[in-house]
C-alpha cells in the first residue's frame, strides 16, 4: 500500500499529471516542505509529521477514479477530447394524421429524478468478494472429480453408475385425466377413507425423494389389552333391575368384601404378638445375669480339644510330606486302568441301549406329549393374562369397588335414582385396566422449609398488656 501511495505521489510531481479539482495545485503538492522535528517518540509523530499533500493528492487520485474510471494523465486523447460538429439536422418529416388503434408518437419518458440519485454514478468496479467464490469441500470434490475421471480413463465404473444401470425402468402409463360432469350417475364414488393406492414408482426413487413413507412397526399395530374401552355393566346395575339379576350383583359384591376381609384377617394374624414370646420375670433375669456366673465343666472341656488339634496337626505334617518317583508311577498307571473301564462301561451301555429303543422311543412320544401339553397351558395362560392389568409400574392395579345399590335403595324412576360413582375416576380406572397407564397414587405435597413464625411490632404493641408496658420502664 505504501509503494502505491509512494508511486502514486511520484506519478502527481511530474509535469504531466492533471488535478481534476481546481483547488488542488500539483507544484504545491510536490515543493511543500515538511516540518523538522524529532520523530523517535510517537508523541511527535503527529504533531511534526504533516500529511495534509498526501490527503489532498489522494482525495484528487480517487475523484478521478470515482468520474472518469482512472487517472487523466493514463487516458489517450481518443477519450479526453472529440470533435464538435454540431448538431445534427433532422429530416422534415410530414405531419401524418395518427390513425386509429396506433399509439401516438412521442418523446420518451424521461427516468425520474429520485431514481437517477439512487443510480449508481461511481466508475470503480466493485470488489472482488472472495466468499462469492468459494465452494465448501473444494479440495475434496476436486480430488473426487479427479479420481472419476481416472477411473473413466480406464474403463472403471463406480458403483454408483452400476447400480443405476441395473435399475429396471419403470413403464410408467399416464392416464389422461378427463373431467366428467358432476350430473353424471355412472361416475366412479370417491371414498376419503379407503387406503391409499400403493406406490408403482421406484423405491429407490421414491427413497430419494423422500416420498416413500417410514414403515410402521408391527408391535403399534397391537392393542396392550383386549379388554373394551367402555365396559357394559351388569344387568343388576340397572335403575330398575330384574330381582335375580340384582340378587346376583349382590353375591359378586358380597364375595369381594368376603376376600378382602380374609386377606386383612391374614395381614392381622401375621401382626400378632404370641403370648409364650412375651418376656417374663424369670427370662429377663436370666437374660441379665447370663455371662457373669462361670461353670465349672468349661475348663474341663477345653483340654481334649486340645489333644484332638494337636493330633490334627501332625497328620496334616505327614499328608504335606513329598511322593516317591515309584508311588507317582502306581498312581498314573491306576488312572489309566480306571479311564479304560469307564470307557468300556460305556461302549457296553450304549450296546445294551440297541435293545431298548422300542422304550426309548416310547418315552421319546411321552415327552414331546408333556411339552405339548406345557405349551397349550402356556399359550392359555398367555391369552387368559391379556385381559388382566399388567404390572407396569411399582403399584399394583387396584380394581374399583362395584357400584351397586342394595334392596331398600333401588328406585322406581330415573328421577329417584342416586348418582354413585365418578365418570372420571372410571375413565382413569379404565386407562390403567387397559394397560395404557400406570397405575398411581396421587402426589403428597410436602414442605421442605420450615415455617418461621415472626411477631410483627405493631402487632405486639396490641398484645402486650399495659401492666408489662408500665414494668418495661
Amino acid at each position: 500500500m505504501a509503494a502505491a501511495r509512494r508511486a502514486k505521489r511520484v506519478a502527481a510531481s511530474q509535469p504531466g499529471f492533471l488535478p481534476l479539482k481546481a483547488s488542488v495545485d500539483p507544484a504545491d503538492l510536490a515543493s511543500s516542505r515538511r516540518k523538522r522535528g524529532n520523530k523517535n517518540k510517537k508523541k511527535n509523530w503527529n504533531k511534526f509529521c504533516d500529511i495534509t499533500d498526501v490527503e489532498g493528492f489522494l482525495e484528487d487520485v480517487r475523484h478521478q477514479e470515482r468520474t472518469t474510471g482512472g487517472l487523466l494523465s493514463e487516458k489517450s486523447d481518443e477519450h479526453l477530447f472529440f470533435v464538435d460538429l454540431g448538431q445534427p439536422e433532422k429530416p422534415h418529416q410530414k405531419a401524418e394524421e395518427p390513425d386509429e388503434g396506433k399509439k401516438r408518437k412521442g418523446k420518451t419518458s424521461r427516468p425520474l429524478r429520485i431514481d437517477l440519485i439512487l443510480q449508481h454514478d461511481s466508475r470503480v468496479p466493485p470488489v472482488k468478494d472472495v466468499l462469492a467464490y468459494q465452494q465448501p469441500n473444494a479440495k475434496k470434490l476436486r480430488r473426487i472429480a479427479q479420481k472419476a475421471e481416472q477411473l473413466a480413463a480406464r474403463g472403471v465404473v463406480p458403483r454408483r453408475q452400476k447400480l443405476l444401470l441395473n435399475r429396471r425402468p419403470v413403464v410408467r402409463t399416464v392416464k389422461k385425466a378427463v373431467a366428467e360432469a358432476n350430473n353424471n350417475p355412472d361416475r366412479e364414488y370417491y371414498n376419503i377413507w379407503r387406503e391409499e393406492p400403493k406406490e408403482s414408482a421406484d423405491p429407490w426413487y421414491l427413497q430419494q425423494t423422500g416420498k416413500k413413507r417410514v414403515k410402521r412397526p408391527e408391535k403399534l399395530n397391537e392393542k396392550p389389552s383386549v379388554l373394551p374401552a367402555v365396559e357394559v355393566i351388569a344387568p343388576g346395575g340397572s335403575y330398575n333391575p330384574d330381582f335375580f339379576s340384582h340378587q346376583a350383583l349382590l353375591q359378586e359384591a358380597h364375595m369381594v368384601e368376603v376376600k378382602n376381609k380374609k386377606e386383612e384377617d391374614r395381614i392381622e394374624k401375621q401382626l400378632a404378638v404370641n403370648n409364650e414370646d412375651k418376656a417374663t420375670q424369670e427370662t429377663a433375669l436370666h437374660e441379665e445375669v447370663e455371662g457373669l456366673i462361670e461353670e465349672e465343666g468349661d475348663e474341663e472341656a477345653e483340654t481334649p480339644i486340645n489333644k484332638e488339634g494337636d493330633e490334627g496337626a501332625v497328620s496334616a505334617i505327614t499328608v504335606a510330606a513329598k511322593k516317591t518317583e515309584r508311588q507317582r508311577k502306581k498312581e498314573k498307571v491306576e488312572k489309566i486302568k480306571e479311564q479304560q473301564r469307564l470307557s468300556s462301561r460305556h461302549q457296553i451301555t450304549q450296546q445294551q441301549q440297541l435293545f431298548q429303543l422300542r422304550s426309548i422311543k416310547a418315552s421319546i412320544k411321552q415327552q414331546e406329549q408333556k411339552t405339548k401339553k406345557k405349551q397349550i397351558q402356556r399359550k392359555a395362560k398367555q391369552e387368559a393374562q391379556k385381559a388382566q392389568p399388567r404390572r407396569l409400574g411399582k403399584l399394583k392395579f387396584q380394581a374399583p369397588d362395584l357400584e351397586v345399590q342394595l334392596s331398600d335403595e333401588l328406585a322406581g324412576s330415573l328421577r329417584q335414582l342416586k348418582p354413585e360413582g365418578s365418570i372420571l375416576k372410571d375413565r382413569f380406572k379404565s386407562l390403567q385396566k387397559r394397560n395404557l397407564i400406570e397405575p398411581r397414587e396421587r402426589a403428597k405435597f410436602k414442605r421442605r422449609l420450615k415455617l418461621k413464625y415472626v411477631e410483627k411490632r405493631a402487632f405486639k404493641e396490641i398484645t402486650e398488656s399495659p401492666a408489662n408496658m408500665s414494668n418495661k420502664k
